[in-house]
This record gives structure tokens, C-alpha cells and sequence, in this order.
């Protein structure tokens, strides 16, 4: 019996994750990509899972074994059937149909709790209504729950990574649902198996010897608080190690995936290596305390060392913020390091649930409640961890400040023991006391935390900010100069210079000097602010630019103070800029408002999420908010950006060699000799100057004949959709490059029939 539940729990857990993977990202079109969105579905998720534990241990205990068994596989039944529906519901009517209705946060976490609560709650119930079947025995209850929880755990982990690195960059976002929905069917198939061995079992019922010492360790509301605590630990420091990880190896659509999936497949182990373990252990509470102080200060100590090791030869060479690391050698340096600093916390840690197992499960008769209650309190925990360091101590500790939180919260833990069971006779329990208290001295402040991560070195100076959206790093070379020189950091790839590079001034000024009468312009993505700068070039341009990490504002503004003549300073004093915070994509879907200029600051399409500004879907949203004559400008990194961008356009360029498209719901005014005209008309090039004084040689950007699609020419699919980012997923969908496919499809096009214009 324990065989095959063990592979239909395992089973349940692959297929959750891939759920869970695939529905976070469909709600966050709907709230949207920044921190506070990302939290309110997280919450929604987490609460779907508190209530379904809350109705697993309400019902669970009044079912025979059968019967619980039965309700176990309804539930995965259940789950497997939303699968196969959510595309319809969570994508075409939540986050295509509603996206931009809704707008207030109370009414976005509703309608994704609405979104979510039946399957989550099935998810939810489904442990306490297992815990119930296989209550057999009083003795080995604790660890055929340990058990079964771990396995499922171990599929979550392996659900995330194969997931997350192959299964839904091949697949795309449907397919893995389908796949999910089928792993549910299997498993409620072979938990259904069982019911004729189980019908027979009568229900349990308590002992005198259970109701005796059924509080011998602590009462249940005792354990809950404590593994309350314990949850909040160590999901607070999951985000951390995402925030961490994502500094150190990129933000790119893997990073998530990697770090859940080690994180889940190290917790599962030590719950199935503590389970073993409890034949031998009769006081669970010493392996308890020990277990999940040992976690914080391992994963607090590995940290710290590869925090110091960053700069340092060998990781300098391969784990420079300086340089791409999303492939070959730095991609596996930075996986290899992900395992090693999140997996030996996590397995620690993962220890701990079936030690509280032990100590709660004294009464058969009560099984399914223990379980479910103690599971709310782990949710519960997980959640506050997850929304209050995404959305709190990030923003008002930081990282390293939310490390020094989380060295109290430890020590507190530690410390009730030892206050319980006396300090003299527990030496390794007050050493870890003692550690905790020691990092949380040495754990650096965030100044020293980022400057070394970014690698400053004596004589530059930094502008930096860090809050929950992320962190924006100026790292200026050149202190002491008139003016600021050096890479611009966005969450720990340097996504641009100031001086500016010349394809973010090039993309803010084509559309403008293009467009006969340019007043309002809209740029999605601030970056180093040399997009948003040049596209003021012409002086009655009001330039509006929506930045999602909110940091790169606040240390943009910082060089401004620094470099008082600089075109950071006149952005933010001049009116005719407004640079916020926000999502650009959202701000499109939620405001009516109309631009003669549309656009998008350079982004890497292997960056995480990156995929919501190439897609098909975000496109056709751009045309809609096109006044007449309006220009929409953007980036062509790939040959899937640019045929994504013409079957959406009807008009349609592609400027070369600098792989710049520019589309238009009318006839574009493009002519190669007045832009270069324009260009070099000297108030034009003054304004560029400012931006970048050492390049003027702006007709070489776009030398090369331009592409161009009219409403005549034959289009292709649309190959980046909203459910299927694919250059997003660049390890499974090789990028092709802009000029690799212009130099194919240049003679194709010659000869294409064309509208006259």
C-alpha cells in the first residue's frame, strides 16, 4: 500500500508544481509583474492551501480509511480537471478580458483567490486525507507521514526543475498543463487501487495510553506557533537566495525554477532521512530545534562565503556582473553554487516536519486533524515569509537587514528551548544560539553587501538603490570627473552605460525625428536612462517612462544630484520628462490614453519574463494606444521578435544593421537621407552629445536597406504568444539572431508582392 501512494504522491507533487509554474504566470498578466502583484497571487495560492488544510482536518477524521482514500483521489481528480480548463479561465477571461478592469489591490488578490481556490484547496486537503488512510499504527503513524510528505515534496523538486528547464520551454504553457492533469489522473488511478484493501480497516480510535500523553512534547497549538515560525524562516530564506542567485547568475527564466527545485528536492530528502530516524528517537524536540537553527546558520554562513568569494578569482572570471553569464561556463558555475548554498540548509531544515510529526501524533483517532492544522501553520508561515520579505523587509531592511531579521526569529526559536530544557544540558543547542547571535553582527550592512558584489574597487563610487522590486547598482569609474562614467547595474547585469550606449539613444530618438508632429511619447523601461533622454530630442515632446525596478530611479536621480549639468539631473527637473514606477504592460491595459510614440528601452529576450513584452498579445495592446499616426519603436534581438512584430503591424520596419523595428497601424514616414538629416541637425545633435559625446556616427546604425512588411506582404504566425514565450526559454528554443535572419530573408522580400504605399 505505502509503494504505490508513495508514487501517487509523488506523482501530485510533480504535477502541482508544474501548475503552480504555469498559473503564476498566466495571473501575472492579469496583477501584473511587479513585486506587489507577484505577492498578491503568491498570497492567493497560499491561502487556497490554508483552506484546503483547514477542510482536510474538519473532515478528514470522520471518513474511514476507504473513504479518505476515495477523497484523496476525488481531489487529485479535481485538480487534474482544472488543469485542463485554467488556460480558458485563468488566461482568456482573467488576465486577457479583466486585465486593466481591475485595479485596486484588495480586488486583484480577490479575484486570483477566485482564480485559484478550487484547485489549491483540493491541494490543500489532499495530505490530511492521506494521513488518514494510512493511519494504521500508532507507532510508525509520524513516519509514514514524513514519508509520503517527502516523496511529494521530492516530485514538487523535480516537478520545478525538469519543469521549469525543459518541460515548458518544449511543451509551452498548455502542454504542461496537460501534462500535469495527466500525472493527477495517474495518480488518483493508483490511489483507487487500494480501496478494497482498505474498505475492510475499521476507524481508529483513541487509547487511554494515547489521551494520557497525548501533550507529553507540547500541545498542538504550541507546535503550531513553532512551526509557524520555522515556515516563515525558511521560505524568507528562499527569496533571499532567489534575490541572491539572481544577482550572481542572472535573472533569466531558469533562475526560479533552479532554486525552488533544489530547494524542494533537499527538503524532501531530510524529511525522508528524518523519518527513518524517528524508529530511534523518542523526544522529537531536541532534533527539532536543532535541525532548524543548524539551517538558518548553515545557509546564513554559505551565503556570507560566497558573498566574500564573489570578486575573488575563480568565480571573478566566470561570475562577473560585467558579463553575460546566462550561458556555457558561467551558467553552470552559477547552477553548481545555486546547489551548494541552498541545497545543505534546505535539507537541514526539511528535517524538521516529520520531528513535529512525532510530537504531535499521539492520538490515531485525530490524524487527519493534527496533520491538516499543523500544515495551516506551516502555509501560514510560508506565506507571511514570502509576502513580508517581498514586500516589507526588502524594502525597509534589505537583504542584509532581512538576514540580521532572520538571525533574531532563529535565535528566538532556539532560545524558547533553552529556556524550556535549560542551557546547561543542551551544549549544541546553545552553540547555535550563540552562532545566531554572532551573524547577526557579521552579516554586513547593504552598502558593503552590494558595493562588493558589484565589484567596486578604490577610487569609484556608487549610486545604488535596493528595495523589494529589486536593486539598481551605478558603479561610476571615473570619481571626481565632471561627468559619470561606468555600467549601469538593473538586478545584477549591466543593462547599460552613462554615457549611453548609442542603440538606447538611437531607439528613443528614431520615432520622434521620424514622426511629423511627436507631442506625446510614451517609453516602457527606464534602464540607464539614455532611451527615455533621447526621445525628448525634440523639445515639444512630453516624454512619460515607466520603469518596473523601482531602485534604477532612485540611483538615477542620485548621479543627477552628483552631475548637476548631466541629462539625469534635467529628467528629473525638467517637466517635460516624467519618469515612474510602474508596469508598463499593465499602465497600456488599464488607461485609455492614446500616444503619437510608443517605446521599449532594449531588454535581453533571455531575461526572466521578458517574453510579456515580446509577445503577440503585448503588441496588439501597443497598437491600440497608437494615436492616428502613431509609431511604436522597439528592439529586434531575435528573428522571432521581428516575425512576431510584423504579423502584428501592418506597417512594419526593420532598420540594419542596428535591429530596430519601428511599426504603425498607417503608411510610416520613414526616408533614410532625412533621418540622417535629422540626426545631424544641430540642435539634434547636441541633445545626443549630452548623452554620449564620444559617438556621432548615428547613419551607420541603419545603413543597411531596411525590411519592410505593408499590408500586402505575406506574414508568418505569430511564434512569441503570452503562453509560450519561447526566446524567454532560450536553452530549449535557440535564438536566432536579427542579422543572421536578415540576410535570409532580405532576397525572400525583394520579391514579395507589395501595396503600394
Amino acid at each position: 500500500m505505502m509503494s504505490r501512494l508513495a508514487v501517487a504522491f509523488f506523482a501530485t507533487g510533480f504535477a502541482a508544481l508544474l501548475c503552480q509554474i504555469v498559473w503564476q504566470r498566466m495571473l501575472g498578466i492579469f496583477a501584473g509583474s511587479d513585486t506587489i502583484s507577484a505577492a498578491l497571487v503568491v498570497g492567493a495560492f497560499l491561502a487556497g492551501l490554508g483552506l484546503g488544510s483547514i477542510i482536510g482536518a474538519k473532515v478528514a477524521d470522520r471518513l474511514s480509511p476507504a473513504r479518505a482514500l476515495a477523497g484523496f483521489a476525488l481531489a487529485e481528480i479535481g485538480v487534474g480537471i482544472f488543469a485542463l480548463l485554467s488556460k480558458v479561465f485563468l488566461y482568456d477571461w482573467l488576465a486577457t478580458d479583466m486585465a486593466g478592469v481591475v485595479d485596486a489591490a484588495p480586488a486583484i488578490f480577490a479575484l486570483c483567490f477566485a482564480g485559484l481556490v478550487l484547485p489549491t484547496t483540493l491541494m490543500g486537503a489532499s495530505l490530511p486525507l492521506l494521513a488518514r488512510a494510512v493511519a494504521t499504527s500508532r507507532e510508525n503513524i509520524a513516519e509514514r507521514i514524513g514519508t509520503l510528505y517527502g516523496l511529494n515534496t521530492l516530485g514538487a523538486g523535480l516537478g520545478a526543475l525538469l519543469g521549469g528547464w525543459l518541460l515548458v520551454g518544449h511543451l509551452g504553457f498548455v502542454g504542461a498543463l496537460w501534462l500535469a492533469a495527466g500525472l493527477e489522473f495517474f495518480a488518483a488511478a493508483l490511489s483507487v487501487t487500494l480501496l478494497r484493501q482498505l474498505r475492510e480497516a475499521p476507524a481508529p480510535v483513541a487509547s487511554a495510553r494515547d489521551t494520557a500523553d497525548d501533550a507529553r512534547y507540547g500541545s498542538l497549538p504550541l507546535w503550531c506557533l513553532l512551526v509557524f515560525l520555522s515556515g516563515y524562516v525558511i521560505v524568507a530564506l528562499e527569496i533571499v537566495w532567489v534575490r541572491m542567485m539572481g544577482q550572481v547568475g542572472q535573472y533569466h527564466a531558469y533562475l526560479f525554477p533552479t532554486v525552488l527545485g533544489i530547494f524542494l528536492l533537499a527538503d524532501g530528502a531530510g524529511m525522508a532521512l528524518a523519518s527513518r530516524m524517528l524508529r530511534r528517537i523518542e523526544d522529537p524536540r531536541p532534533a527539532f530545534f536543532i535541525t532548524q537553527s543548524a539551517g538558518f546558520v548553515l545557509a546564513t554562513v554559505l551565503l556570507l562565503a560566497l558573498w566574500y568569494a564573489l570578486p575573488l578569482w575563480p568565480l571573478a572570471d566566470w561570475l562577473s556582473v560585467d558579463h553575460n553569464r546566462m550561458r556555457g561556463e558561467p551558467l553552470l558555475v552559477a547552477i553548481g553554487l545555486t546547489a551548494l548554498v541552498v541545497a545543505p540548509p534546505s535539507f537541514l531544515i526539511g528535517m524538521t516536519f516529520p520531528f513535529v510529526q512525532r510530537a504531535v501524533q499521539r492520538d490515531l483517532s485525530s490524524v487527519g486533524a493534527r496533520v491538516g492544522w499543523v500544515q495551516l501553520a506551516n502555509i501560514a508561515g510560508n506565506a507571511a515569509g514570502s509576502i513580508l520579505t517581498g514586500l516589507v523587509t526588502f524594502h525597509v531592511l534589505g537583504t542584509a537587514g532581512t538576514l540580521k531579521l532572520l538571525a533574531v526569529l532563529s535565535l528566538l526559536l532556539v532560545g524558547f528551548w533553552l529556556w524550556r530544557a535549560g542551557m546547561a544540558k543542551r551544549p549544541v543547542e546553545a552553540g547555535l544560539a550563540v552562532a545566531c547571535a554572532v551573524l547577526f553582527f557579521v552579516v554586513p550592512g547593504n552598502a558593503a553587501f552590494w558595493t562588493r558584489i558589484h565589484h567596486e574597487r578604490s577610487g569609484q563610487v556608487a549610486a545604488w538603490a535596493e528595495d523589494r522590486s529589486g536593486v539598481a547598482y551605478f558603479r561610476d569609474e571615473r570619481a571626481g570627473d565632471q561627468r559619470a562614467d561606468g555600467p549601469f547595474f538593473i538586478q545584477g547585469f549591466s543593462q547599460g552605460r552613462i554615457p549611453f550606449l548609442p542603440i538606447h539613444q538611437f531607439l528613443g530618438a528614431v520615432g520622434p525625428l521620424i514622426h511629423p508632429n511627436p507631442r506625446d511619447v510614451l517609453v516602457i523601461g527606464v534602464g540607464s536612462g539614455g532611451t527615455p533622454w533621447a526621445a525628448g530630442v525634440r523639445p515639444e515632446s512630453q516624454v512619460r517612462a515607466i520603469e518596473l525596478v523601482a531602485p534604477v530611479l532612485t540611483a538615477l536621480e542620485e548621479v543627477g544630484r552628483r552631475h548637476p549639468g548631466s541629462p539625469m539631473a534635467q529628467m528629473f527637473r525638467d517637466p517635460r520628462w516624467r519618469l515612474e514606477y510602474g508596469d508598463g504592460r499593465r499602465t497600456l491595459a488599464k488607461e485609455d490614453r492614446r500616444y503619437d510614440i510608443i517605446e521599449a528601452d532594449a531588454i535581453l529576450p533571455e531575461a526572466s519574463h521578458s517574453g510579456l513584452l515580446y509577445s503577440a498579445e503585448f503588441l496588439e495592446q501597443v497598437r491600440e494606444r497608437l494615436a492616428p499616426g502613431g509609431i511604436y519603436v522597439q528592439w529586434a534581438p531575435s528573428q522571432r521578435a521581428a516575425e512576431t512584430f510584423a504579423s502584428v503591424f501592418p506597417h512594419t520596419l526593420l532598420l540594419m544593421p542596428v535591429a530596430v523595428l519601428i511599426g504603425s497601424n498607417d503608411p510610416i514616414p520613414y526616408d533614410a537621407e532625412r533621418l540622417t538629416a535629422a540626426l545631424a541637425a544641430p540642435a539634434t545633435a547636441e541633445h545626443l552629445r549630452r548623452g554620449n559625446p564620444g559617438f556621432s556616427d548615428w547613419g551607420s546604425l541603419f545603413a543597411a536597406p531596411p525590411i519592410a512588411w505593408t499590408p500586402g506582404t505575406p506574414r508568418t504566425e505569430a511564434p512569441l504568444t503570452d503562453i509560450f514565450p519561447r526566446d524567454e526559454f532560450y536553452m530549449n528554443n535557440p535564438v536566432t539572431t536579427t542579422d543572421v535572419y536578415a540576410r535570409r530573408v532580405t532576397p525572400a522580400m525583394a520579391h514579395a508582392p507589395r501595396q503600394p504605399r
